[in-house]
């Protein structure tokens, strides 16, 4: 049985990770300051990743056969920018290290869509859809620290014998905000698709939780195989909107218009191909399936 630890396990993605690798026969070590871990992690610890010392603690006690690395304040603005940067920045330094040291084997680290630029005025995509090629350039502390994860997880994986990967989620939908309860955003999912302004300023990106966490299953057997340091978007195969982004993506972002024309019917803004080539995932779920037509 792999023995899989879960940082941030009882956060808006972690729990369905926590859930998808119960189901599929890993005995998972969930970590977290918060309470909200699922019954199906085997321990819990709420252990202070950003201390070094409990990172080696944490990791030397279990001894994972791989690490999920979810931990981190998940959204910009959320706390002040130099708490959001030295806790997240410090905290993939830390699980990264401390895992590489006592030899687990696979790790994959949560990174974000937001390093690629989007929602600050005056940024223009090179191209549609986006994907893992596309130029980075962070604007505020968030996704500047999701950027210097991406780059600690590529220095371990230059530097140790460990697998490395990172994932950038799109908008997480936790189960229960399909039902209605209130987002990331602090908005519901009708909301969102109501008031294109609001879910227009992530380019209309999302995930099912569920999906992610396949992909993050996926990932985790298909790693041995692949180059250590692969960055991979997940994203649903739809955008979060009613309306071609053809047509929508201009109106709310003037600076795509002409690129946004590649994005016919319900194409996204993200694509998730590489993980459809490299890993064999594709997301399985759309707003219109769980929701539907509201």
């Amino acid at each position: 049985m792999t023995r899989t630890l879960v940082t941030g396990s009882a956060g808006r993605l972690g729990r369905s990770v926590v859930t998808a690798l119960a189901d599929a026969g890993h005995e998972v070590i969930g970590v977290d300051t918060a309470p909200g871990t699922p019954s199906a992690a085997t321990a819990v610890l709420p252990a202070d990743l950003t201390d070094l010392g409990e990172s080696f603690e944490v990791m030397t006690r279990f001894r994972p056969d791989a690490v999920v690395h979810l931990a981190a304040i998940a959204t910009p603005f959320s706390r002040t920018d130099a708490f959001t940067y030295r806790v997240n920045t410090q905290l993939a330094f830390n699980v990264c290290e401390a895992a590489a040291g006592v030899g687990v084997e696979r790790i994959v680290v949560a990174s974000s869509p937001t390093v690629i630029g989007y929602g600050t005025e005056g940024w223009v995509p090179s191209y549609l859809p986006l994907d893992e090629d596309h130029p980075v350039a962070p604007w505020n502390a968030y996704s500047l620290s999701k950027l210097v994860a991406e780059q600690v997880m590529a220095t371990f994986a230059r530097s140790s014998k460990a697998r490395f990967a990172a994932v950038r989620p799109c908008f997480v939908v936790a189960p229960e905000e399909w039902a209605g309860a209130p987002t990331q955003s602090g908005h519901t999912i009708a909301e969102r698709l109501d008031r294109p302004e609001i879910a227009g300023t992530s380019l209309f990106n999302y995930i099912d939780a569920r999906d992610a966490s396949d992909m993050v299953l996926a990932l985790l057997d298909k790693l041995p195989g692949l180059p250590s340091g692969e960055v991979f978007f997940a994203g649903a195969a739809d955008a979060l909107a009613r309306e071609p982004l053809a047509e929508l993506l201009p109106r709310v972002n003037p600076a795509t218009a002409g690129l946004a024309e590649k994005l016919t019917g319900s194409t996204p803004a993200f694509s998730s191909a590489k993980a459809g080539r490299l890993l064999g995932w594709q997301a399985k779920r759309s707003w219109r399936t769980e929701i539907g037509a509201l």
